[in-house]
């Protein structure tokens, strides 16, 4: 199938080098101009795991990127929406870009004869396709939707650092729309043996996305509310009480070889120092702002977004609590991106943390092994080193934000300092044996 996809962020550029890897001629669109020459050389704007490959093996033959919106839909059977939707500062979404391309896409429509189904990649909230992306498109089209073009929505559900894996690899296909457009994107997903499909309305489809986001902060701010109270009340470890939760029959599967297979739900039940990423706070906030909007209030999600936003001052405070005053103490801080496996920085815990840090007048340094010090503007004064083994030599503490596998050499780097420093595990990924000085969140 012949598609263009608007946009070349995160989602659409794996949506893109993911279909072309399955067969269909691809046409992937931004207005960067810089960012299109650079991905036609098959030099990915984002780290990815696995992104560079499949982009080197599909362009040229499958895949070509493009600034030509027009033609490349003119071109296609099919365009799928991958723009941004920004937070705007009450916690709802912008969907400027999303009204932009719809808009656009309806005036390359304007002069094709063909049916065209267009469907909404982005992270919408229900109503948003029906209202915003159909009259759109049908006003600068001058066509009918459900009759000329197609309106659909086809949510996203990939894991910045596994993206590639979770595109080529899904678990579900949610495809809401009109009948024509449902037919297209059960085509051009008909090489996905085994996966289920699940077919419904637009605002349905837009739902599940928002559901399936919200159930996952949901149960990462449950896991840091339980660690929180037992370091309250005292003699409780949250990591030992999560694995005695992840045994349940609710999370785990014996096997008929006498092994436990554990769901990877499990993993989200597991406390730290707080959520990021450009989905879980955006759509987290976008909801409760619906939710105020239309008159049904969402106590619950309001709860799992404010337990996120305190959950790095918990790193801060056990700074305190085992150094005393901050001021003049060398810290560490191990971890820019919100997550491993990815240089994603947005909303990542580290900058509130910076940020408390250089404000208790801390001397901060700071590592990861693939964010650079570029990003570091607004939290003050720290120093970015990118050796691990120099960040951490002359320090009275490491903090640990993110889970990268180099941090995994902790305890053997601290074992080489004549002065072991504090360890604080913001992500409980050390065993609390490992080093002379632990602590962890919810221990």
């Amino acid at each position: 199938m012949r598609v263009a996809v608007v946009g070349a962020g995160y989602v659409g550029l794996v949506t893109a080098a993911g279909l072309a890897e399955h067969g269909h001629a691809v046409a992937c669109i931004d207005v960067d101009e810089s960012r299109v020459a650079a991905l036609n050389r098959g030099e990915p704007p984002i780290f990815e795991r696995g992104l560079q490959p499949l982009l080197q093996r599909n362009l040229g033959t499958r895949l070509v990127a493009t600034t030509d919106l027009a033609d490349a839909v003119r071109a296609s059977e099919l365009t799928l929406i991958c723009v941004g939707t920004p937070a705007r500062s009450d916690g709802s979404i912008d969907l400027s870009f999303v009204q932009r391309a719809s808009e656009q896409i309806g005036g390359a429509l304007y002069a094709t004869s063909a049916f065209h189904a267009v469907a909404v990649k982005s992270t919408v909230l229900p109503g948003t396709s029906d209202q915003v992306v159909r009259p759109a498109c049908e006003l600068s089209s001058g066509k009918r939707a459900g009759v000329d073009f197609g309106i659909g929505v086809n949510p996203e559900f990939l894991t910045e650092g596994q993206a590639v894996a979770d595109f080529m690899h899904p678990d579900r296909i949610v495809i809401g729309g009109d009948r024509g457009t449902v037919a297209v994107l059960r085509d051009l997903y008909a090489g996905f043996e085994g996966v289920p499909i699940v077919e419904t309305s637009t605002s349905t489809a837009e739902m599940i996305k928002y559901a399936s986001n919200a159930m996952l902060a949901a149960a990462i701010s449950f896991a840091n509310e339980i660690a929180n109270l037992g370091s309250a009340i005292g003699g409780v470890d949250v990591a030992e009480v999560m694995r005695g939760v992840h045994l349940s029959r609710y999370f785990s599967t014996p096997q008929d070889d006498g092994t436990t297979v554990t769901a990877s739900l499990s993993t989200f039940y597991e406390a730290g120092c707080g959520y990021g990423g450009s989905c879980l706070p955006k759509d987290v906030a976008a909801l409760i702002a619906r939710g105020r909007q239309a008159g049904s209030p969402l106590p619950l999600l309001e709860a799992v977004a404010g337990i996120n936003d305190r959950q790095p001052a918990q790193l801060v405070e056990l700074l305190r609590r085992e150094l005393g005053p901050l001021q003049g103490r060398r810290i560490t801080v191990l971890g820019l991106a919100f997550k491993p496996e990815t240089d994603d920085v947005r909303c990542s815990p580290a900058f509130p943390t910076l940020r408390m840090l250089t404000e208790a007048g801390a001397e901060v340094t700071v590592q990861d092994p693939v964010v650079g010090p570029e990003v570091l503007h607004g939290v003050g004064d720290v120093a970015y080193v990118e050796d691990l083994s120099d960040a951490v030599k002359d320090a009275d503490a490491i903090v640990i934000i993110t889970r990268w596998d180099d941090y995994l050499q902790l305890p053997e780097l601290v074992a080489m300092l004549d002065r072991p420093p504090l360890v604080v595990d913001g992500r409980r990924m050390l065993a609390k044996t490992s080093v002379p000085r632990y602590a962890g969140i919810g221990l």
